[in-house]
């Protein structure tokens, strides 16, 4: 479960090369109660920040000069461990949202800013991203917990294997000598099958 700290703790990067759109998405994120904002006007440094800081979401625009927001989003592809990109593009132009979607981004938002559409797509989008890592580490540790007990069981089939073989041996010594077996007090003796 995702709580409302989680989401308002959540690590957010700005990339825009506009400082006017910067500026007003970092104070309205920070109004609404956003405690780990960040921003870049430089895109070429967005794979570098990630790698650094590991965002929960990229706030990514399309259009900016050098590197556009697609070739950011090939580079954060390869650098992302889990295949995972969790970027909500900003884009004034709607022809541009179903390639942005293909290239891997995760939702959108349009300019003119609409105040509430945008806090509600990030809200979601760090609540899935969040979701999404918690279901990995929960995934790991059970991996870890089925390697456990597994090894666990593997000894155990090997000390009951040796156990079996014990009692065959000293079974076999009885019938040719006509003695009852000798099992230390106490000890119960394994079922053949």
């Amino acid at each position: 479960m995702v709580s409302a700290e989680m989401i308002f703790a959540g690590k957010i990067l700005i990339v825009d090369d506009q400082p006017a759109n910067v500026q007003l998405l970092e104070l309205m994120l920070q109004r609404e109660g956003y405690l780990c904002v960040s921003s870049t006007m430089d895109p070429a440094g967005v794979c570098d920040l990630h790698l650094k800081n590991r965002y929960d979401l990229i706030l990514l625009d399309l259009h900016m000069p050098g590197m556009d927001g697609f070739q950011v989003m090939e580079n954060l592809k390869k650098i992302e461990p889990d295949n995972y990109l969790s970027v909500l593009v900003v884009t004034a132009q709607p022809s541009q949202k179903l390639r942005a979607l293909q290239a891997g981004a995760k939702d959108f938002i349009g300019k003119p800013f609409d105040r509430l559409e945008v806090l509600t797509r990030i809200r979601n989008m760090l609540e899935v991203r969040l979701l999404h890592k918690e279901a990995k580490t929960h995934s790991w540790l059970l991996e870890g917990l089925v390697q456990e007990r597994t090894a666990e069981l593997r000894r155990s089939e090997e000390k009951l294997r040796e156990l079996r073989r014990e009692f065959a041996a000293r079974s076999s010594q009885c019938v040719c000598h006509g003695t009852q077996p000798d099992f230390p007090a106490g000890a119960s003796l394994p079922r053949l099958s």
